[in-house]
């Protein structure tokens, strides 16, 4: 009997070493082997089994919900861009102080001379009271030179009538759609005119109410449709039309700049910033509006974090199911403590079980919210539900960082939430059953 006792000690002494030598080596590779039979066992389906399946079915619904939504922030924000690429310039010019500044011609002339300036348009952009037979309504005047056109950024907007600023000497205004409707305007029809009052600075006394505003005529010739806001608040005119009005004289709001094709857009940039000094603010089509794109990307944010936040309380499941599991395995944990194995060893397998469960989630999350997402594009599953929206249905735009930054938060997220079983599974160890 003591030869049959030393002889179970020296075959445990040596197990214990073998498998100590082995953890060392594949402390990893060993977890996950371990944890993968816990989760996996088709044995039986138990309680804590159930809840682990639980949990990462939430995991996976708010992972395809937050690829979703975000994947959504992405389309609304290419969608502006498109709309915003119509009507503003590539690079606009403005004064840093003040309403307007002067041209000259070799002012044009030293922007011209810029490698990579195709086209300058000259604006003179202001508030104006118009009429047109019975309606009237305050609008945005935008006084742009002849080469507008050239710029063909409305070309695809024009919805009625033909696209021009002059035709045999005749004034033509191109009015939104909105300003359309409120004034009931038909394009084309050269009995009616536009008429146009723009109201002077009233200085004190003055008694002569020919003198408190101006007033000239100009035929509707076309009418276009890109976005409501500008729809209904918007009308271009010739630059000498708006300049005689306004009485600008060389003044001008801004100037709009199309670059050559193939140009570096930050490049031209950089270099006219250099050539005009500080006195004016050169702006690319994101810079125009780009509280809009904060406000945007802010919004895109704080969705990010409350989804987080929502899929970090979703995951407490999980922190129960490795709880429970860490209670049900004491044997198994003593066991393993027998044969050799350390506390990071106990910790890792429960870090794995609880990987295995929310990266698993995450996995078919992703891949569910990428197929929502794809479907959307090419199918169009919801509508914008409204007959005057830009377009009929959602957009939608997957991105490689909003994957990557899901996962990482799903990572830290599992970290946080299975470190405390994997702490309470190592005081399981001082249990011996040999």
């Amino acid at each position: 009997m003591k030869l049959k006792k030393v002889l179970l000690k020296l075959i445990s002494l040596s197990t214990h070493l073998i498998f100590h030598q082995q953890t060392r080596k594949n402390n990893l590779n060993l977890s996950f082997f371990i944890a993968r039979r816990y989760f996996f066992s088709g044995k039986k389906r138990n309680f804590i089994n159930i809840i682990s399946l639980i949990s990462m079915g939430i995991v996976m619904i708010c992972t395809a919900s937050l690829i979703v939504v975000l994947s959504v922030f992405n389309g609304l924000e290419d969608l502006l861009r498109s709309i915003y690429t119509a009507f503003d310039p590539q690079i606009k010019i403005e004064a840093t102080k003040g309403k307007s500044f002067d041209v000259s011609d070799p002012f044009l002339e030293e922007i011209k001379s810029i490698e990579g300036v195709a086209l300058i348009t000259e604006v003179i952009e202001d508030y104006a009271y118009v009429r047109y037979r019975e309606a009237n309504m305050v609008v945005t005047i935008k006084g742009v030179s002849d080469n507008f056109i050239d710029q063909k950024r409305i070309d695809n907007a024009i919805v009625a009538g033909e696209l021009k600023l002059k035709k045999d000497n005749v004034n033509y205004a191109i009015i939104g759609r909105g300003v359309q409707y409120a004034l009931s305007i038909a394009p084309g029809n050269d009995m009616y005119p536009l008429q146009v009052h723009y109201t002077k600075d009233v200085k004190p006394g003055q008694l002569d109410v020919s003198k408190l505003y101006s007033r000239k005529n100009i035929l509707p010739g076309s009418v276009f449709a890109i976005e409501k806001n500008y729809d209904e608040n918007y009308i271009f005119v010739p630059l000498d039309f708006a300049q005689d009005l306004l009485e600008y004289g060389n003044k001008r709001t801004s100037l709009e700049i199309k670059l050559e094709e193939g140009a570096d857009l930050i490049d031209v940039q950089e270099k006219l910033q250099a050539t005009l000094g500080d006195g004016f603010a050169v702006l690319n089509n994101d810079q125009q509006h780009a509280d809009l794109y904060k406000l945007l990307n802010m919004e895109k944010l704080f969705v990010f974090m409350s989804f987080s936040f929502i899929l970090g309380v979703g995951s407490i499941n999980i922190f129960f199911s490795l709880s429970m599991l860490a209670i049900e395995k004491k044997k198994d944990i003593s066991v393993l403590y027998s044969l050799g194995a350390t506390n990071k060893l106990i910790k890792n397998i429960f870090l794995a079980e609880g990987a295995i469960i929310s990266l698993g989630g995450a996995v078919l999350g992703m891949f569910l919210g990428g197929a929502i997402c794809w479907l959307q594009q090419n199918f169009g599953l919801i509508s914008m539900g409204m007959e005057t929206a830009v377009l009929e249905n959602y957009p939608v735009k997957m991105q490689v960082l909003d994957f990557f930054y899901t996962a990482i938060s799903l990572i830290i997220i599992t970290l946080i939430i299975s470190y405390r079983p994997a702490i309470i599974a190592t005081r399981y160890g001082n249990v011996q059953y040999l």
